[in-house]
């Protein structure tokens, strides 16, 4: 089973930490994996949720690139790692039911497992049933160990 720590938080949602980088080389030094949220924005990556707040290098993301799962946030991100030569795994979402990120993973929105080989985000808010899926990405993903 893949744990997917989501935004940096193992035990509950800490609002004023996600994406910073040191929660989320915590959570990587834990073992989890890491969804973060960035931006680009004139050239500059960013990582933050609802706004871009904390700056990055590519340096940065290159020593943690195995450990992390991308959400693009604005445009300009996914084209970003689209024209990449480095195999980063990244993606877009909205409110999609599933979107397949760059390599090709099932992410599914909460509530709509089960959907075999797939990723299961936030499955506490509807109890969602993981017998199908290979991973989970949770603000508690302590519980899942």
């Amino acid at each position: 089973m893949i744990l997917i720590s989501h935004r940096g938080n193992i035990n509950g949602p800490i609002p004023e930490a996600e994406n910073k980088p040191e929660y989320i080389n915590d959570a990587i030094h834990l073992g989890y994996e890491v969804e973060i949220d960035i931006w680009m924005i004139e050239g500059v990556l960013l990582l933050g949720h609802d706004e871009p707040q904390y700056g990055i290098t590519l340096d940065w993301l290159n020593k943690r690139k195995d450990k992390l799962w991308i959400h693009c946030k604005n445009i300009e991100a996914i084209e970003f790692f689209n024209s990449l030569l480095e195999t980063y795994n990244y993606f877009w979402h909205q409110e999609d039911t599933v979107v397949l990120t760059s390599k090709n993973f099932i992410w599914a929105y909460p509530g709509k497992q089960p959907i075999k080989h797939s990723i299961a985000v936030m499955p506490e808010i509807f109890n969602d049933n993981l017998d199908s899926c290979i991973g989970i990405c949770s603000d508690y993903i302590q519980n899942y160990k």
